[in-house]
């Protein structure tokens, strides 16, 4: 079975299997804040090309004016419901849409803003061969990147010189050894 087929069965099901829980999810983000039920980013895609990324909204309307990084569990910006779907990485749920578009993979390199990938080096632009993904093995690494950043003097400064970086050089080694069944693993440790 090739990547994208898999990407499109698995995404498919998963996206019927979860409607109730998107349902009830969309109810409890539009009932308890203001702004809509779903958020939506303009990300750097496979060959440079921008996509917009799906979410379910955990913050405020806004928020991004105040930065594009969410630093610890108690950012101000998070709205209630948005810490609880967060801390189970709910809110990213519907990004399986974008891997029904095309737009994403199951497993790949996370997509980044263009601010970021302007810093990219020529290696590193490397990752951008490849269809970007929902989860990834720096996404694992990195699950608590919030609390890292918390914890940083200068988190944006921290993010582009020791996370990003690290998280490019993990994604780099996965694609040069990328294979089915490693994207299997890597979906069952993002899940556990």
């Amino acid at each position: 079975m090739t990547k994208r087929l898999f990407d499109i069965s698995a995404s498919f099901f998963g996206l019927l299997l979860l409607s109730p829980l998107f349902l009830i999810v969309a109810l409890c983000v539009g009932l308890t804040s203001r702004g809509g039920v779903f958020y939506v980013q303009t990300r750097v895609g496979r060959y440079g090309r921008d996509f917009r990324l799906y979410k379910f909204r955990s913050m405020r309307t806004g928020s991004d004016a105040k930065g594009l990084l969410t630093v610890g569990g108690k950012d101000g910006r998070i709205t209630p419901v948005g810490y609880f779907i967060r801390k189970y990485k709910i809110d990213e749920l519907p990004q399986l849409f974008n891997v029904l578009k095309g737009d994403m993979s199951l497993v790949g390199p996370r997509p980044e803003v263009r601010k970021y990938v302007a810093l990219y080096n020529s290696e590193q632009m490397r990752v951008l061969s490849a269809r970007p993904g929902i989860t990834d093995p720096a996404s694992i690494k990195y699950r608590n990147e919030n609390d890292l950043l918390a914890q940083a003097g200068d988190p944006e400064r921290f993010y582009v010189e020791k996370i990003m970086p690290d998280k490019l050089k993990i994604n780099l080694e996965y694609m040069d050894n990328r294979s089915f069944f490693k994207d299997l693993s890597v979906i069952f440790r993002t899940v556990f």
